[in-house]
C-alpha cells in the first residue's frame, strides 16, 4: 500500500519557514566549520614541519584524539562542559542580541549553539584533514624541498610556497570528501539544540506528524547541497599541474 503523502504541511506555512531556516543555518556552520577545520590543518602541518620533535608529538596528539573519539560526544563537552568554562562576561556578551551577528538569511551565529557547532565540526574534521594534506605532501618531489631549503626558505615559507599548494591539488578530491563529511556531520548539532536542517525537520515531525514528507525532503536538501558543494569544490580546486608549475617558478625565481 502507497502511503499518502500530504506535501501541503511540509512545503507552506510554518513548516516551510523551518526548512528554509535550517537549510541556510546548515549551509552557514558547514562554510564556517570549513574554514576553521582548514585553518587548523595548515598551523598543525606547520607546527609539525617546523616544530621539532614537541610539535610532531602535539600534533599526533591533537589528531589521536579528535580522530578516535566520536563526535557527538565532542559536541556535547564543547557545549555543556567548555562553554561554561568561559568567563561569565564573555558567555553575557555571546548570549546578547548584536544587530551585527546576523548572517544573511536571519542565520545567527554569535549563539552558543553555532559557535559550539562550527568548533566542533571544525576540530574533528582537522584532523582528517591533517592527514589529508600530508598524504598529499608526500607526493611531492623531495627534490624540489632540498632546492627550496638551500635557497634559505623557512619551513613556514618551503610550506606556503612549495608544499602546500602541490600537497593541496595532489590531495584535493580527499580534502572534498572531508568537506562533504563536515557538512553531512552538522546534523550531529541537532544534539545540543542547533537549529540545523535535521533539527527543524524533526521539529516538523513534531508539530504535525508530517514525518515521511519532512525526511524526504530534508534528504533531498542534504542531497542537493551535496552535489552543489562537491561540484563547486572541485572546480574550484587548484590543479595539480598548475600548483607544480607554480612551485617549480617560485623556486627557480628564488634561484635567480
Amino acid at each position: 500500500m502507497i502511503p499518502h503523502l500530504d506535501w501541503h504541511g511540509v512545503l507552506s506555512g510554518q513548516p516551510l519557514q523551518w526548512i528554509i531556516s535550517g537549510f541556510l543555518t546548515t549551509v552557514w556552520v558547514s562554510v564556517a566549520g570549513m574554514i576553521l577545520a582548514t585553518v587548523l590543518a595548515v598551523l598543525l602541518l606547520a607546527l609539525r614541519l617546523g616544530g621539532g620533535r614537541p610539535g610532531r608529538w602535539l600534533v599526533a596528539a591533537w589528531v589521536s584524539l579528535f580522530r578516535n573519539t566520536p563526535l557527538l560526544v565532542q559536541l556535547l563537552f564543547w557545549y555543556f562542559a567548555a562553554w561554561n568554562l568561559l568567563p561569565l562576561g564573555a558567555r553575557d556578551f555571546i548570549n546578547d542580541d548584536h544587530s551585527w551577528s546576523i548572517l544573511p538569511g536571519n542565520v545567527w551565529w554569535l549563539t552558543p549553539e553555532f559557535l559550539c557547532s562550527m568548533w566542533g565540526l571544525g576540530v574533528f574534521t582537522s584532523a582528517f584533514l591533517i592527514e589529508e594534506i600530508a598524504s598529499g605532501l608526500r607526493a611531492v618531489s623531495h627534490g624540489q624541498r632540498e632546492a627550496a631549503l638551500s635557497q634559505g626558505f623557512t619551513p613556514w615559507q618551503e610550506l606556503r610556497h612549495i608544499l602546500l599548494p602541490q600537497g593541496l591539488a595532489n590531495a584535493w578530491q580527499p580534502i572534498i570528501g572531508q568537506y562533504l563529511n563536515l557538512m553531512k556531520l552538522s546534523s550531529l548539532a541537532s544534539g545540543i539544540g542547533f537549529a540545523e536542517l535535521t533539527y527543524q525537520v524533526r521539529q516538523i515531525e513534531s508539530y504535525n506528524a508530517h514525518a515521511l514528507e519532512a525526511f524526504a525532503v530534508g534528504t533531498a536538501l542534504y542531497l542537493a547541497l551535496g552535489v552543489l558543494m562537491g561540484v563547486a569544490l572541485t572546480r574550484l580546486g587548484p590543479g595539480s599541474t598548475t600548483a607544480a608549475s607554480a612551485a617549480n617558478t617560485s623556486v627557480r625565481s628564488t634561484a635567480i
